[in-house]
């Protein structure tokens, strides 16, 4: 079954919504079990890395498992990072239903940061790859591809805040 755009909207809506809200365990319930969560780096100014597995990127979880270990460190205090967390606002626009599965949109995060007291804005370009489960049919993140187009990173970039 081929995805509609109005549920590539819902879900995309519905993921910066939890991202917003700090609900990550709804978050990842929308992932599947192999899910590869990737921000690549700049390879130069017009080139973004190609491979995560051997060249650098900002960010790279292959696996939800690995998704889950990371909101745990969040959670946990223990991450420098995410202590005291950023208040994040996504928005996400141009979405748009490639070959009945994947889909791209463009992006902007609104991120305050308390312990610097400083605002920053994060934008670019999604691209997902969705498969719908057996058990419910629901619609599942298979693939999420963040290209983060201004990369000069003024702050610590985590999963909830591109």
């Amino acid at each position: 079954m081929t995805l509609t755009h109005a549920e590539a909207e819902v879900l995309l809506t519905r993921e910066a919504m939890l991202l917003d809200r700090g609900d990550w365990d709804e978050w990842l319930a929308l992932y599947a079990e192999d899910a590869i969560f990737w921000m690549p780096a700049w390879r130069d100014e017009l080139n973004p890395t190609e491979d995560p597995d051997s060249e650098l990127s900002l960010i790279y979880y292959k696996g939800r498992r690995n998704l889950e270990d990371r909101v745990w460190r969040a959670r946990s205090g223990l991450s420098v990072a995410s202590a005291p967390r950023p208040r994040v606002v996504h928005q996400v626009t141009n979405v748009l239903v490639e070959d009945g599965h994947r889909v791209a949109a463009s992006f902007s995060t609104h991120l305050f940061d308390k312990r610097a007291e400083r605002t920053h804005t994060f934008f670019g370009r999604y691209d997902y790859a969705l498969v719908r489960t057996a058990e419910d049919g629901a619609w599942k993140i298979a693939m999420k591809k963040i290209t983060l187009l201004n990369d000069t990173i003024p702050t610590v970039v985590d999963f909830y805040s591109v």
